[in-house]
């Protein structure tokens, strides 16, 4: 069974469709990539994937559960979890309470014991506390646990939203231009971080991306949108090579 099964989705902005009865299959483990020139709708399938818009028609099955018009809580709590363009952290809070924030649908601790402090309270923080941890050790932060999110320079900033995203948990990661404004040397570890999440935190990956270094260098399936509709699919090489493509982005 595929991880993700999109049919036939499509929505519109004023009677203009902004995504075109799009369709893709993702299977469970696969780092895939979502790519086009600026403007064709990449984001807006992120947008109707996570619950933030509804669309006009199609079907969204994640896992074998339609998710298909749902909330954005209730996405996530089906195990889709998202990062998005422009870094959206908890900027006043520090790096730890960041992926902290992730990890409530997991841990719980009554209304009374958190009011008074009681004994239950401590207990379930500090489990949180070691979990955040964990996850900030994948990305070499938990050195920098206690600084400020806004303090961090803007590649670790990135990694942050990552980590953040992972503790909630998550079969499905997507992953919107997660490279953008990232130097070459963070851009290649950005990719071994990327590879590293997939294959020990069972997680199939769907990303989108201006970098065609990276995009060649992890995808292994490519989907190309262009005025909202898809122009090919495939497997990466095929799709990179495909004269349609190139002409796309020459004429972005």
């Amino acid at each position: 069974m595929a991880m993700l099964e999109v049919k036939n989705l499509s929505i519109s902005f004023g009677g203009l469709k902004a995504v075109d009865d799009f369709s893709v299959t993702i299977e469970k483990g696969q780092l895939y990539g979502l790519i086009g020139p600026n403007g064709a709708g990449k984001t807006t399938v992120f947008n109707l994937l996570t619950g933030v818009y509804r669309p006009d028609t199609g079907s969204i099955f994640l896992d074998g559960q339609n998710i298909t018009g749902k909330k954005t809580i209730e996405i996530n709590q089906s195990g889709i979890a998202r990062t998005f363009q422009n870094i959206r952290l908890f900027k006043e809070l520090n790096v730890l309470d960041n992926v902290k924030a992730g990890l409530h649908n997991h841990y719980k601790y009554s209304t009374i014991e958190g009011i008074f402090r009681l004994p239950g309270y401590y207990k379930v923080e500090k489990q949180m506390d070691e979990r955040a941890l964990e996850l900030l050790k994948v990305f070499d932060l938990d050195g920098e646990w206690d600084y400020k999110a806004s303090n961090l320079p803007y590649g670790k900033q990135r990694k942050l939203e990552i980590a953040r995203a992972l503790a909630t948990g998550p079969k499905f990661l997507l992953l919107d231009e997660p490279a953008a404004g990232m130097n070459p040397n963070e851009t290649a570890e950005l990719m071994e971080t990327i590879r590293f999440v997939r294959d020990n935190f069972d997680m199939t990956i769907l990303l989108i991306e201006h970098d065609m270094k990276l995009v060649s260098g992890i995808c292994e399936k490519l989907t190309v949108l262009n005025f909202g509709q898809v122009l090919t699919q495939g497997e990466t090489s095929e799709v990179l090579n495909d004269k349609r493509v190139i002409t796309a982005y020459l004429g972005e």
